[in-house]
Protein backbone atom coordinates (compact mmCIF):
# COMPACT_ATOMS: atom_id res chain seq x y z
CA UNK A 1 0.00 0.00 0.00
CA UNK A 2 1.25 3.64 -0.85
CA UNK A 3 1.85 5.40 2.55
CA UNK A 4 1.64 8.54 1.12
CA UNK A 5 -1.92 9.27 2.24
CA UNK A 6 -1.37 8.14 5.54
CA UNK A 7 1.79 10.59 5.49
CA UNK A 8 -0.68 13.23 5.05
CA UNK A 9 -2.86 12.28 8.40
CA UNK A 10 0.16 11.57 10.38
CA UNK A 11 1.77 14.88 9.67
CA UNK A 12 -1.74 17.11 9.81
CA UNK A 13 -1.87 15.18 13.51
CA UNK A 14 1.75 16.50 14.04
CA UNK A 15 1.27 19.95 12.69
CA UNK A 16 -2.26 20.31 14.97
CA UNK A 17 -0.10 18.71 17.97
CA UNK A 18 3.21 21.39 17.43
CA UNK A 19 0.40 24.08 17.40
CA UNK A 20 -1.68 23.29 20.13
CA UNK A 21 1.96 23.64 22.19
CA UNK A 22 3.22 26.56 20.30
CA UNK A 23 -0.49 28.66 21.32
CA UNK A 24 -0.35 27.50 24.71
CA UNK A 25 3.11 28.95 24.99
CA UNK A 26 1.86 32.12 23.46
CA UNK A 27 -1.16 32.09 25.64
CA UNK A 28 0.99 31.52 28.81
CA UNK A 29 3.08 34.24 28.05
CA UNK A 30 0.37 36.73 27.03
CA UNK A 31 -1.49 35.55 31.07
CA UNK A 32 2.27 36.61 32.28
CA UNK A 33 2.26 40.08 30.52
CA UNK A 34 -1.72 40.44 31.51
CA UNK A 35 -0.21 40.10 35.07
CA UNK A 36 2.88 41.99 34.92
CA UNK A 37 0.93 44.74 33.74
CA UNK A 38 -1.86 44.55 36.18
CA UNK A 39 0.89 44.34 38.90
CA UNK A 40 2.41 47.94 37.51
CA UNK A 41 -0.86 49.58 37.08
CA UNK A 42 -1.10 48.93 40.65
CA UNK A 43 2.02 50.11 41.81
CA UNK A 44 1.68 53.08 39.99
CA UNK A 45 -1.75 54.27 41.14
CA UNK A 46 0.37 53.87 45.03
CA UNK A 47 2.83 56.10 43.17
CA UNK A 48 0.45 58.98 42.68
CA UNK A 49 1.76 61.50 40.14
CA UNK A 50 4.84 60.37 40.34
CA UNK A 51 3.75 56.42 38.72
CA UNK A 52 1.49 58.39 36.21
CA UNK A 53 4.10 57.78 33.71
CA UNK A 54 4.78 53.97 34.41
CA UNK A 55 0.68 53.74 34.36
CA UNK A 56 0.81 54.78 30.40
CA UNK A 57 3.50 52.07 29.82
CA UNK A 58 1.60 49.73 31.93
CA UNK A 59 -1.94 50.67 29.96
CA UNK A 60 0.27 49.79 26.80
CA UNK A 61 1.73 46.33 27.45
CA UNK A 62 -1.84 45.57 28.82
CA UNK A 63 -3.45 46.59 25.16
CA UNK A 64 -0.18 45.09 23.44
CA UNK A 65 -1.41 41.56 25.42
CA UNK A 66 -4.87 42.04 24.36
CA UNK A 67 -3.69 42.26 20.81
CA UNK A 68 -1.54 39.35 20.98
CA UNK A 69 -4.76 37.10 22.44
CA UNK A 70 -6.68 38.31 19.37
CA UNK A 71 -3.97 37.17 17.17
CA UNK A 72 -3.73 33.71 19.01
CA UNK A 73 -7.30 33.31 18.82
CA UNK A 74 -7.73 33.57 15.05
CA UNK A 75 -4.40 31.65 14.68
CA UNK A 76 -6.20 28.72 16.71
CA UNK A 77 -9.50 28.99 14.53
CA UNK A 78 -7.44 29.67 11.07
CA UNK A 79 -5.31 26.21 12.00
CA UNK A 80 -8.04 24.40 13.25
CA UNK A 81 -10.56 25.02 10.36
CA UNK A 82 -7.28 23.67 8.04
CA UNK A 83 -5.97 20.78 9.97
CA UNK A 84 -9.36 19.55 10.08
CA UNK A 85 -9.80 19.62 6.46
CA UNK A 86 -6.20 18.33 5.60
CA UNK A 87 -6.83 15.28 7.81
CA UNK A 88 -10.24 14.53 6.54
CA UNK A 89 -8.38 14.91 2.95
CA UNK A 90 -5.74 12.80 3.84
CA UNK A 91 -8.09 9.57 5.56
CA UNK A 92 -10.34 9.86 2.39
CA UNK A 93 -7.22 9.32 0.38
CA UNK A 94 -6.04 6.54 2.59
CA UNK A 95 -9.20 4.81 2.51
CA UNK A 96 -9.22 5.57 -1.13
CA UNK A 97 -6.02 3.75 -2.04
CA UNK A 98 -6.43 0.81 0.30
CA UNK A 99 -10.02 0.11 -0.91
CA UNK A 100 -8.67 0.24 -4.39
CA UNK A 101 -5.61 -1.57 -3.60
CA UNK A 102 -8.29 -4.48 -1.77
CA UNK A 103 -10.17 -4.48 -5.04
CA UNK A 104 -7.26 -5.22 -7.20
CA UNK A 105 -6.14 -8.12 -4.62
CA UNK A 106 -9.91 -9.53 -4.60
CA UNK A 107 -9.76 -9.74 -8.65
CA UNK A 108 -6.00 -11.22 -8.91
CA UNK A 109 -7.65 -13.49 -6.59
CA UNK A 110 -10.72 -14.91 -8.48
CA UNK A 111 -9.20 -14.38 -11.64
CA UNK A 112 -6.40 -17.01 -10.73
CA UNK A 113 -9.21 -19.43 -9.78
CA UNK A 114 -10.84 -18.61 -13.17
CA UNK A 115 -7.51 -19.44 -15.00
CA UNK A 116 -7.17 -22.87 -13.22
CA UNK A 117 -11.00 -23.63 -13.16
CA UNK A 118 -10.92 -22.94 -17.05
CA UNK A 119 -7.59 -25.61 -17.18
CA UNK A 120 -10.54 -28.01 -15.82
CA UNK A 121 -13.39 -27.42 -18.06
CA UNK A 122 -10.56 -28.18 -20.75
CA UNK A 123 -9.77 -31.70 -19.11
CA UNK A 124 -13.07 -32.66 -19.05
CA UNK A 125 -14.12 -32.40 -22.25
CA UNK A 126 -10.84 -33.69 -23.56
CA UNK A 127 -11.01 -37.01 -21.08
CA UNK A 128 -14.67 -37.51 -22.00
CA UNK A 129 -13.23 -38.42 -25.66
CA UNK A 130 -10.36 -41.03 -24.85
CA UNK A 131 -11.43 -44.69 -25.86
CA UNK A 132 -11.10 -45.83 -22.95
CA UNK A 133 -13.86 -43.96 -20.84
CA UNK A 134 -16.16 -44.48 -24.53
CA UNK A 135 -15.91 -48.27 -24.82
CA UNK A 136 -16.72 -48.55 -20.58
CA UNK A 137 -20.01 -47.15 -21.56
CA UNK A 138 -20.17 -47.69 -25.35
CA UNK A 139 -19.77 -51.56 -24.91
CA UNK A 140 -19.79 -52.05 -20.96
CA UNK A 141 -18.28 -55.47 -19.68
CA UNK A 142 -16.17 -56.27 -16.27
CA UNK A 143 -13.06 -55.89 -19.07
CA UNK A 144 -13.87 -52.56 -20.61
CA UNK A 145 -14.22 -51.19 -16.78
CA UNK A 146 -10.95 -52.51 -15.27
CA UNK A 147 -9.17 -50.71 -18.35
CA UNK A 148 -11.19 -47.29 -17.67
CA UNK A 149 -9.94 -47.83 -13.72
CA UNK A 150 -6.67 -48.02 -15.22
CA UNK A 151 -6.48 -45.38 -17.96
CA UNK A 152 -8.42 -43.08 -14.96
CA UNK A 153 -5.54 -44.04 -12.76
CA UNK A 154 -2.78 -43.16 -15.09
CA UNK A 155 -4.53 -39.87 -15.97
CA UNK A 156 -4.70 -38.73 -12.36
CA UNK A 157 -0.89 -40.09 -11.71
CA UNK A 158 -0.27 -36.51 -13.63
CA UNK A 159 -3.10 -34.58 -12.94
CA UNK A 160 -2.73 -34.06 -8.62
CA UNK A 161 -4.85 -31.89 -8.31
CA UNK A 162 -7.99 -34.05 -8.82
CA UNK A 163 -9.65 -36.58 -6.26
CA UNK A 164 -11.05 -38.54 -8.35
CA UNK A 165 -12.46 -38.95 -11.98
CA UNK A 166 -15.98 -41.08 -12.08
CA UNK A 167 -17.34 -42.46 -15.80
CA UNK A 168 -21.38 -42.93 -14.95
CA UNK A 169 -23.62 -44.62 -17.03
CA UNK A 170 -26.93 -42.81 -18.41
CA UNK A 171 -29.00 -43.89 -15.66
CA UNK A 172 -26.41 -41.89 -13.36
CA UNK A 173 -24.88 -44.98 -11.96
CA UNK A 174 -21.02 -44.62 -11.39
CA UNK A 175 -19.37 -48.05 -13.39
CA UNK A 176 -15.62 -46.87 -12.65
CA UNK A 177 -13.32 -44.54 -11.25
CA UNK A 178 -9.30 -43.67 -10.75
CA UNK A 179 -9.05 -44.61 -7.65
CA UNK A 180 -11.19 -47.51 -6.64
CA UNK A 181 -8.64 -48.42 -3.84
CA UNK A 182 -8.76 -44.74 -1.87
CA UNK A 183 -12.58 -44.41 -2.72
CA UNK A 184 -13.79 -48.34 -3.17
CA UNK A 185 -17.39 -46.78 -2.49
CA UNK A 186 -17.49 -44.66 -5.38
CA UNK A 187 -18.09 -47.21 -7.81
CA UNK A 188 -22.53 -48.17 -8.06
CA UNK A 189 -22.91 -44.04 -5.84
CA UNK A 190 -26.30 -43.04 -7.92
CA UNK A 191 -25.43 -39.42 -8.84
CA UNK A 192 -28.55 -39.00 -11.36
CA UNK A 193 -30.18 -36.45 -9.01
CA UNK A 194 -27.10 -34.02 -9.05
CA UNK A 195 -27.46 -31.53 -11.43
CA UNK A 196 -24.26 -31.56 -12.81
CA UNK A 197 -24.91 -35.38 -14.25
CA UNK A 198 -28.28 -33.99 -15.31
CA UNK A 199 -26.61 -30.66 -16.92
CA UNK A 200 -24.06 -33.00 -18.87
CA UNK A 201 -26.10 -35.33 -20.21
CA UNK A 202 -28.23 -32.52 -21.67
CA UNK A 203 -25.47 -30.51 -23.07
CA UNK A 204 -25.73 -30.43 -26.89
CA UNK A 205 -21.77 -31.34 -28.14
CA UNK A 206 -19.04 -32.62 -26.95
CA UNK A 207 -17.82 -29.08 -26.54
CA UNK A 208 -19.87 -28.44 -24.02
CA UNK A 209 -19.84 -29.35 -20.25
CA UNK A 210 -20.94 -28.44 -17.18
CA UNK A 211 -19.98 -27.66 -13.47
CA UNK A 212 -21.48 -27.17 -10.01
CA UNK A 213 -20.48 -25.40 -6.87
CA UNK A 214 -17.58 -26.07 -4.35
CA UNK A 215 -19.61 -29.04 -2.27
CA UNK A 216 -18.46 -31.90 0.05
CA UNK A 217 -18.96 -35.52 -2.05
CA UNK A 218 -19.56 -38.34 0.96
CA UNK A 219 -18.21 -40.79 -1.49
CA UNK A 220 -14.79 -39.28 -1.43
CA UNK A 221 -14.34 -39.37 2.51
CA UNK A 222 -16.49 -36.07 2.33
CA UNK A 223 -13.60 -34.12 0.64
CA UNK A 224 -14.64 -30.76 -0.64
CA UNK A 225 -15.03 -30.60 -4.31
CA UNK A 226 -15.11 -28.62 -7.15
CA UNK A 227 -17.25 -30.84 -10.10
CA UNK A 228 -16.53 -30.63 -13.73
CA UNK A 229 -18.47 -33.04 -15.88
CA UNK A 230 -19.22 -33.41 -19.96
CA UNK A 231 -20.99 -35.73 -21.72
CA UNK A 232 -19.31 -39.38 -22.88
CA UNK A 233 -20.79 -39.36 -26.65
CA UNK A 234 -20.88 -42.59 -29.01
CA UNK A 235 -17.73 -42.78 -30.74
CA UNK A 236 -15.71 -40.13 -28.91
CA UNK A 237 -17.25 -37.86 -31.33
CA UNK A 238 -18.55 -34.24 -30.88
CA UNK A 239 -21.88 -34.81 -32.39
CA UNK A 240 -22.09 -38.31 -30.84
CA UNK A 241 -25.16 -39.42 -28.62
CA UNK A 242 -24.95 -39.17 -24.94
CA UNK A 243 -23.43 -42.24 -23.54
CA UNK A 244 -23.03 -41.25 -19.74
CA UNK A 245 -20.62 -38.72 -18.00
CA UNK A 246 -17.20 -38.02 -17.20
CA UNK A 247 -16.97 -36.83 -13.49
CA UNK A 248 -14.21 -34.82 -12.65
CA UNK A 249 -13.35 -33.69 -8.78
CA UNK A 250 -10.94 -31.19 -9.02
CA UNK A 251 -9.80 -31.55 -5.09
CA UNK A 252 -10.69 -27.83 -3.78
CA UNK A 253 -9.51 -27.27 -0.37
CA UNK A 254 -5.65 -27.12 -0.60
CA UNK A 255 -5.88 -25.55 -4.21
CA UNK A 256 -8.73 -22.65 -3.09
CA UNK A 257 -6.15 -21.93 0.49
CA UNK A 258 -2.97 -21.86 -1.84
CA UNK A 259 -4.90 -18.32 -3.44
CA UNK A 260 -6.65 -17.34 0.05
CA UNK A 261 -3.41 -17.69 1.69
CA UNK A 262 -1.09 -16.47 -1.27
CA UNK A 263 0.94 -13.08 -1.45
CA UNK A 264 3.09 -11.38 0.17
CA UNK A 265 1.74 -9.78 2.91
CA UNK A 266 2.80 -8.45 6.78
CA UNK A 267 2.33 -9.72 9.77
CA UNK A 268 -0.10 -6.43 10.38
CA UNK A 269 -2.02 -7.28 7.16
CA UNK A 270 -2.52 -10.71 7.91
CA UNK A 271 -3.30 -10.18 11.43
CA UNK A 272 -6.08 -7.51 10.37
CA UNK A 273 -7.54 -9.10 7.04
CA UNK A 274 -9.86 -11.76 5.59
CA UNK A 275 -9.45 -13.41 2.45
CA UNK A 276 -11.94 -15.15 0.72
CA UNK A 277 -13.76 -16.28 -1.85
CA UNK A 278 -17.55 -16.41 -2.18
CA UNK A 279 -19.87 -18.60 -4.57
CA UNK A 280 -23.09 -16.42 -6.28
CA UNK A 281 -25.43 -17.29 -2.98
CA UNK A 282 -22.06 -15.50 -1.52
CA UNK A 283 -21.36 -18.70 0.63
CA UNK A 284 -17.97 -18.90 2.04
CA UNK A 285 -16.21 -21.41 -0.19
CA UNK A 286 -12.29 -20.40 0.51
CA UNK A 287 -11.15 -18.27 3.83
CA UNK A 288 -7.67 -17.38 5.05
CA UNK A 289 -8.94 -17.83 8.63
CA UNK A 290 -10.50 -21.41 7.72
CA UNK A 291 -13.82 -20.10 9.33
CA UNK A 292 -17.59 -20.48 7.77
CA UNK A 293 -16.20 -22.41 4.42
CA UNK A 294 -19.61 -23.89 3.16
CA UNK A 295 -21.38 -22.83 5.63
CA UNK A 296 -21.20 -19.19 6.06
CA UNK A 297 -23.47 -16.77 4.08
CA UNK A 298 -21.18 -13.50 3.58
CA UNK A 299 -23.18 -9.92 3.49
CA UNK A 300 -21.42 -8.72 0.57
CA UNK A 301 -22.77 -5.49 -1.09
CA UNK A 302 -21.75 -5.79 -4.08
CA UNK A 303 -22.56 -2.61 -6.59
CA UNK A 304 -20.59 -3.61 -9.54
CA UNK A 305 -18.18 -6.14 -11.01
CA UNK A 306 -15.34 -4.68 -8.40
CA UNK A 307 -15.20 -2.35 -5.89
CA UNK A 308 -14.89 -1.39 -2.33
CA UNK A 309 -16.87 -0.09 0.94
CA UNK A 310 -16.69 0.36 4.18
CA UNK A 311 -18.85 -1.80 6.69
CA UNK A 312 -20.91 -1.29 9.86
CA UNK A 313 -17.43 -2.09 11.78
CA UNK A 314 -15.33 0.40 9.85
CA UNK A 315 -13.67 -2.78 8.63
CA UNK A 316 -12.80 -2.40 4.83
CA UNK A 317 -14.23 -4.45 2.50
CA UNK A 318 -12.47 -4.88 -1.17
CA UNK A 319 -14.23 -7.09 -3.91
CA UNK A 320 -13.84 -8.26 -7.55
CA UNK A 321 -16.75 -10.66 -9.37
CA UNK A 322 -15.01 -13.37 -11.69
CA UNK A 323 -14.51 -11.71 -15.09
CA UNK A 324 -14.47 -15.12 -16.44
CA UNK A 325 -10.91 -16.49 -18.42
CA UNK A 326 -11.22 -17.32 -22.19
CA UNK A 327 -13.82 -19.55 -23.12
CA UNK A 328 -14.65 -19.86 -19.58
CA UNK A 329 -17.38 -17.58 -18.19
CA UNK A 330 -17.29 -18.39 -14.36
CA UNK A 331 -20.16 -18.98 -12.08
CA UNK A 332 -20.16 -15.79 -10.62
CA UNK A 333 -18.20 -16.25 -7.70
CA UNK A 334 -16.29 -13.37 -6.14
CA UNK A 335 -12.87 -12.29 -4.15
CA UNK A 336 -13.35 -10.84 -1.59
CA UNK A 337 -11.17 -8.64 1.25
CA UNK A 338 -12.51 -7.31 4.93
CA UNK A 339 -9.60 -5.96 6.35
CA UNK A 340 -9.80 -4.19 9.61
CA UNK A 341 -8.61 -0.21 9.52
CA UNK A 342 -4.23 -0.11 9.79
CA UNK A 343 -3.35 1.60 13.16
CA UNK A 344 -2.16 5.03 11.86
CA UNK A 345 -5.72 5.51 11.08
CA UNK A 346 -7.32 3.51 13.91
CA UNK A 347 -6.41 6.09 16.68
CA UNK A 348 -8.57 9.28 16.58
CA UNK A 349 -6.33 12.68 16.28
CA UNK A 350 -7.38 15.08 18.80
CA UNK A 351 -9.41 17.27 17.69
CA UNK A 352 -7.60 20.54 16.27
CA UNK A 353 -11.20 22.79 16.89
CA UNK A 354 -11.04 22.35 20.47
CA UNK A 355 -7.29 21.59 20.96
CA UNK A 356 -6.12 24.41 19.47
CA UNK A 357 -8.61 26.77 21.40
CA UNK A 358 -6.66 29.69 23.31
CA UNK A 359 -7.04 30.24 27.12
CA UNK A 360 -8.85 33.11 28.44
Amino acid sequence: MSAEPERVVLLSEQIGTIAHEKIAQINGVTRETRTLALNALIEAARAGDAGRGFSVVANEVKAVSKRIQEISSALSTDLSRSIVELTDIGRQMAEQVRGQRLADQALNMIEIIDRNLYERSCDVRWWATDKAVVDCLEAPSPDNARHACQRLGVILQSYTVYLDLWIIDADGRVVANGRPGQYPSAVGTDVSHTAWFRSAMETRTGEDFAVADVETVGALNHAQAAIYSAAVRSGGETNGRPLGVLGIFFDWRPQAAAVVNGGRRSADEQARTRYMLLDSRFRVIAASDNKGILTEVFPLKATGDTGHYTDSQGAMVGFALTPGYETYRGLGWYGVIVQGRPAALTVAPHDPRTALRPAS
